[in-house]
């Protein structure tokens, strides 16, 4: 672990997200606060539609500033990226920062060689001549785990299975060793050990390059595989923060325990699955006061919720929104908190 693994990498302050619809504004990511260092794996988590994928998005400069509006300040390095223009972004995306996306097939080119598309990114960040950018293809391809770098450089990506595919998008990310890698759901849609693998190859770069990665997934199994802290996320907002450790063995908002009781479970005698009523309100529906998860939970008493919930520290770096999780007991527990 290099020396400077506490520093902040990145530090997300108050940012919010907001898109246009018939002409008003309405946020997808709502006050966000996050670290991120280097050297760890930050798991961003939570259904789809909570925002995660529009977060890490908004951390790249992906928005089209006419249809977006983005408040509040992202430092990355001690530069402030809310305040790049898309030139400012060029010079950070693929060399700082890089991205790995969710759709590998729709990420690539399919009219250009695999190693062109991973040769792109350095000839516009690096000074290496051909040959050099053709010895890096190769290790690159090695180091993700591509059997025949060789034959795999020339084929298109069409040619290629989910896996390589997602091989190859992971390789662009990584081709100029950048400080701060997003994976925005690496392995959906994989078959187990191929996603075993990916994150294997997540772990190995972390450690080469002492890199920090923010690991969006819906996954939890991946997390407590993968993860050091977790962020969970829920309608735009981050409804609990903690070591990997803090939200696998003391859940305390009521959306996090509600997840990982929705997981399936080895040695449970009971086979159903817990079911999280009602779904995440669309942008148009998104409540502006009071905690967003307190129609899916109809049963705890309004007057445990906060009417402007905030982070509360409930044990060093563990923090946990509103005060509903004190009273917070599933409807088929008996009193008190399971």
């Amino acid at each position: 672990m290099s020396n400077n693994s506490n520093e902040g990498l990145l530090k997300i302050n108050g940012v919010s997200t907001a898109f246009k619809i018939s002409g008003e504004y309405y946020d997808a990511v709502s006050n966000v606060s996050l670290e991120v260092h280097r050297d760890e794996i930050l798991a961003i988590v939570g259904e789809s539609g909570c925002g995660k994928s529009t977060l890490a998005t908004t951390v790249m400069g992906l928005h089209d500033p006419k249809e977006t509006k983005i408040s509040g300040d992202i430092e990355f390095e001690g530069q402030n990226l809310t305040e790049l223009d898309e030139a400012g972004f060029d010079k950070v995306r693929g060399k700082k920062i890089g991205m790995i996306f969710q759709d590998p097939l729709s990420a690539l080119n399919p009219l250009k060689r695999v190693e062109d598309q991973i040769q792109e990114v350095m000839i516009y960040h690096t000074d290496m001549n051909q040959e050099q950018r053709h010895a890096r293809v190769i290790e690159l391809l090695n180091q993700v785990g591509i059997i025949n770098p060789e034959r795999t450089a020339h084929q298109f990506p069409h040619q290629l299975s989910g896996g390589m595919r997602q091989r190859i998008v992971i390789a662009i990310a990584i081709a100029c060793k950048p400080d701060l890698i997003i994976a925005d759901e690496p392995t959906t849609a994989l078959d187990v050990t191929i996603q075993a693998q990916i994150l294997d190859v997540l772990r190995d770069i972390q450690k080469e390059n002492h890199a920090g990665i923010i690991l969006i997934t819906h996954d939890l199994g991946v997390v407590a595989e993968t993860a050091d802290r977790v962020a969970v996320m829920y309608a735009g907002q981050i409804v609990e923060l903690g070591t990997a450790a803090q939200i696998f063995n003391e859940p305390k908002h009521p959306y996090t325990r509600s997840l990982l009781r929705s997981m399936p479970q080895r040695d449970s005698e009971n086979d159903d699955l817990y079911v999280i009523k009602g779904m995440v309100p669309s942008l148009q529906r998104m409540p502006k006061q009071g905690d967003r998860f307190a129609p899916r939970i109809p049963w705890v008493p309004a007057s445990a919720h906060e009417e402007e919930p905030t982070m509360h520290e409930v044990e060093p770096n563990h923090l946990v929104r509103c005060t509903c999780y004190k009273e917070f007991t599933f409807p088929d527990e008996e009193g008190g908190l399971a």
